[in-house]
């Protein structure tokens, strides 16, 4: 089977052909959130790109926000355009393959949230045709999502060729943990002098200036997805990126999916997060990986705890017509 490109590699290869050409001129200022808006694209897939391209040596990191083109040690100002206005010339090939990977890759996401969000609900059927028809998309899409969640392990055929999706089970959820333990901490480890510190220190100094009441369980989920952000998916190694995102995915789901039921959440967190932030703003990155681990290990306990108030909650509401709750084969 022909290797699927990644869209990082699509977005770098477009920059890449843009700097080589002189398009994108030494010091101009790379920001994600253009160059998001320029590729029809997330910012994740950019900010791998850029990682790739810092590595390759075309661009650089300085004192500002995002990366100046240009070889490290060259000496030239910041200069600030707009990159939608700079008439970039972006190969046929990958146009096309950027354009038909965005159908494909919107689906993905929702189709990956939906499927993620009722794993703890008990194991669950995806009607192919229902699918389809839901997001008005070809049997070839539905086949190249489903085949993609097959490979990150998220779903699974049944010896009658059905699609099935969960349980996540105690068992499951301790597996992941582990999961998390062995390659967060490591990847905190590698993301090094990566770490975007001033975002963080911005975040500190929100979170210390907030008013104590209103901190709660959305603040403790979005320091969490602001540790991913900033700190461990800067690590410089894609791969490990990549298992750690799509270990996490269904944890992070059952999280929110558990709060919309009432469940109440853990309002610790926001101080163990915050705490971590403050040993990652002072560089002291091995012990913000120990403390990481330990976190993880008392996180894993927690939601063992919350995921036990599922089985007397009764059956779901899905609220996609393609998950159906699975009756044996």
């Amino acid at each position: 089977m022909r290797k699927s490109i990644k869209r990082y590699e699509l977005v770098a290869a477009a920059l890449r052909s843009n700097i080589v050409s002189g398009r994108l001129e030494a010091g101009l200022v790379l920001l994600e959130g253009p160059i998001a808006s320029l590729m029809k694209t997330s910012r994740a897939p950019v900010q791998a790109a850029l990682r790739i391209l810092e590595e390759e040596k075309l661009i650089r990191r300085f004192g500002g926000r995002g990366y100046l083109v240009g070889r490290p040690g060259t000496s030239v100002a910041p200069v600030r355009r707009d990159i939608g206005k700079l008439g970039l010339r972006i190969p046929n090939e990958i146009d096309a393959a950027l354009q038909n990977r965005g159908l494909w890759e919107v689906v993905y996401e929702e189709v990956e949230s939906a499927v993620a969000a009722c794993l703890i609900f008990g194991e669950f059927r995806i009607i192919e045709s229902e699918l389809g028809d839901y997001y008005g998309v070809s049997r070839t899409v539905v086949r190249d999502v489903l085949g993609r969640l097959h490979e990150r392990g998220i779903i699974a055929k049944t010896s009658s060729s059905h699609w099935i999706v969960g349980p996540l089970t105690a068992e499951s959820v301790r597996e992941r943990f582990q999961v998390r333990r062995l390659l967060e901490p490591e990847a905190l480890r590698l993301a090094g002098d990566r770490i975007d510190l001033e975002r963080i220190a911005q975040l500190l100094e929100r979170e210390r200036t907030r008013d104590p009441a209103k901190q709660g369980a959305a603040d403790w989920m979005q320091l969490e997805r602001d540790l991913m952000e900033f700190c461990i998916f800067r690590a410089p190694n894609q791969h490990l990126v990549e298992l750690i995102r799509h270990n996490q995915m269904p944890l992070a789901a059952a999280s929110r999916a558990l709060t919309k039921l009432g469940l109440p959440e853990d309002e610790i967190a926001v101080s163990e997060y915050l705490m971590l932030f403050e040993l990652i703003a002072a560089r002291a990155i091995d012990a913000a990986a120990i403390y990481l681990s330990n976190h993880l290990t008392a996180l894993a306990e927690k939601n063992l705890a919350r995921l036990k108030i599922v089985a007397v909650i009764g059956e779901a509401q899905i609220g996609v017509p393609y998950l159906t709750l699975r009756e044996s084969d």
